[in-house]
């Protein structure tokens, strides 16, 4: 319906003002170029990411005893997580239950600041160090978020 709508809004605008839609085509063709190749790669991460990652692996590398390894899977588990939060919250309380520690659960919830699909986007308008050095910020500031909520939390132990 959407494509439906955006097509026919183009044609009427290029049946009253063709030099404002060509205009309009252009941008859309050049901003298309620089972000097709960026967004097939995010596709295909996602892809293998959807194929690699099951529930029981999962809970083995986030568990008390899980080290540098649960750290690792909390923040890039946060970065692959797509959709909205609340289905998110679900599992991750589930996974507590199970032994997850609190800590990679900030770390999970902090790391999803880092949006793989708007990245595109984001290298397009703020160039590529920018967005680089921000990613790594969020990155290294969702396990600092982890440390503390670790040290301010107990653990349950059950």
């Amino acid at each position: 319906l959407f494509l439906a709508l955006v097509l026919f809004a183009y044609t009427r605008l290029g049946m009253l003002d063709p030099e404002a839609t060509e205009q309009a085509l252009t941008f859309f063709t050049h901003v298309m170029d620089r972000m097709l190749p960026i967004l097939g790669l995010v596709f295909v991460l996602l892809f293998v990411a959807n194929l690699v990652l099951e529930p029981k692996r999962i809970r083995r590398y986030l568990g008390r005893e899980s080290g540098m390894k649960g750290w690792v899977a909390a923040v890039f588990g946060g970065i692959l997580s797509l959709g909205p939060i609340y289905p998110w919250y679900a599992m991750l309380g589930e996974l507590r239950q199970n032994g997850m520690r609190n800590s990679l659960i900030a770390a999970f919830l902090y790391s999803r600041a880092v949006k793989l699909p708007l990245l595109p986007l984001m290298i397009h308008y703020f160039g590529l160090a920018y967005t680089l050095i921000l990613c790594l910020y969020l990155i290294i500031f969702s396990v600092i978020s982890g440390i503390v909520v670790e040290k301010i939390t107990p653990q349950k132990v059950e």
